[in-house]
């Protein structure tokens, strides 16, 4: 497995790269997925990426009925937000879930998107924990300088938090670079860790309430811990799509803002029960057993409203990273909220 795992100098390469493609692609109207016909019929089948064993919101939204007319086609998996972004905005898909500070480097690419509802968050249920053996003599930042950190992907919500921990407490940008962050997939983060090809294993949701059952690991810090609750990352869809698809934006993101507050009126376990029934009846041969430690989205705002404050926090980061140019874009041009039909009446 270690032979899977990418440095963070190649990795950020290849993103920026992808960025550039992507923002390329799209500029080019080579998008294969479409943005609607010439005859003015809007598209109602929307093609996306989901992820092994969970249940995302659109794919919750679809099966209670919430979507309407418009049709989910599922294309195959990711475990990474920056390609899931990377394909919407190059047509491979119709929409696409990422960390808002990808969605700005991505807009900074210039490729024309917008993100038009949150979709997913940390909250005391629902956080990203940065976890170490119970026995490691890593306690505090510095610590952690020479050490690897496994991840999901690189440039993204969990490398900006690593960051945004090493800066608060002290480290200056050159011992902070000496602690090297790793791509690992979440589903072997746990043995990863165990096995001690890494020292430290960033684990969400499912897979983080699993290995804490299991015991024998603690967490360094929580994302959650250091920020409060926020809602991280948003669903984007180009410019181009939802000027053309209009009324389908506003089916999809009302009705993923319906599912985000069913998800959170409705009682655990029967949210649970629901989720298990969508997995099983899409037929992947997905192991079900992890859905029942599911306890939250994690989504700070109302029906999955995008306030100024969820981009701001993250370009102030990458102004100061001097990986956007301050002042290049504003919250503003990232998102919208007018398609959110929730609450409205």
């Amino acid at each position: 497995m270690a032979a899977a795992f990418t440095s963070s100098p190649t990795s950020r390469r290849q993103f920026l790269t992808l960025l550039g493609i992507s923002a390329a692609a799209v500029s080019c109207g080579t998008a294969t997925a479409g943005g609607g016909s010439g005859s003015g019929a809007q598209i109602k089948t929307l093609k996306y990426q989901g992820s092994v064993g969970a249940v995302s919101l659109p794919e919750l939204a679809a099966d209670l009925g919430y979507f309407e007319d418009v049709k989910l086609e599922w294309v195959g998996n990711t475990i990474s937000g920056p390609q899931d972004i990377q394909s919407a905005a190059t047509g491979q898909t119709h929409f696409g879930s990422a960390f808002n500070g990808a969605v700005i480097k991505l807009a900074a690419a210039k490729a024309p998107i917008k993100a038009v509802i949150s979709s997913y968050g940390s909250d005391r249920y629902s956080y990203a924990g940065y976890f170490v053996l119970e026995d490691s003599p890593i306690r505090s930042a510095r610590d952690l300088i020479g050490k690897k950190v496994g991840m999901n992907t690189l440039g993204a919500h969990y490398q900006a938090l690593l960051d945004t921990y090493l800066s608060r407490n002290g480290l200056s940008k050159a011992d902070a670079g000496k602690v090297e962050p790793l791509v690992v997939p979440p589903v072997n983060t746990e043995q990863a860790l165990r096995q001690k090809q890494i020292e430290v294993g960033v684990l969400t949701g499912i897979l983080r309430d699993k290995a804490v059952a299991s015991g024998g690991i603690r967490p360094l810090f929580t994302d959650v811990e250091l920020l409060g609750p926020f809602s991280a990352g948003t669903y984007i869809m180009t410019e181009r799509f939802i000027k053309q698809n209009p009324d389908t934006v506003r089916t999809f993101t009302t009705g993923v803002a319906k599912a985000i507050e069913w998800s959170r009126t409705t009682p655990r376990d029967k949210v649970v029960a629901r989720m298990t029934e969508i997995v099983k009846k899409r037929g992947r041969n997905e192991d079900t057993t992890a859905l029942q430690y599911w306890r939250s989205y994690g989504i700070a705002e109302t029906g999955g409203r995008i306030p100024d404050k969820e981009f701001q926090l993250w370009l102030d980061w990458l102004g100061e990273r001097g990986e956007i140019k301050k002042g290049q874009l504003k919250p503003s041009d990232l998102y919208t909220n007018e398609f959110n039909g929730y609450g409205k009446g």
